[in-house]
């Protein structure tokens, strides 16, 4: 009796290791960075006198966000 060896157990076959370099990272780091700083701004400080919007409309549309997040509203 022979063993077939084309079919190779789940142990045998391991996914081939990827290495990502940093500098291939860097950019979406700094777009993800930006892209956070831009939803704080506007869930915490778009009101009032330094508002960019005229109105409440951002402080009305993130309202619930606002709480969740500890910024006081009221």
């Amino acid at each position: 009796m022979s063993q077939d060896t084309s079919v190779l157990s789940s142990a045998a076959v391991a996914a081939p290791q990827v290495s990502i370099p940093v500098r291939d990272l860097l950019p979406w780091g700094v777009f993800g960075l930006v892209l956070a700083s831009l939803l704080l701004y506007f869930v915490g400080a778009e009101q009032g006198a330094t508002s960019l919007i005229s109105g409440h409309y951002v402080h009305e549309f993130v309202h619930d966000g606002r709480h969740l997040l500890g910024f006081p509203c009221h």
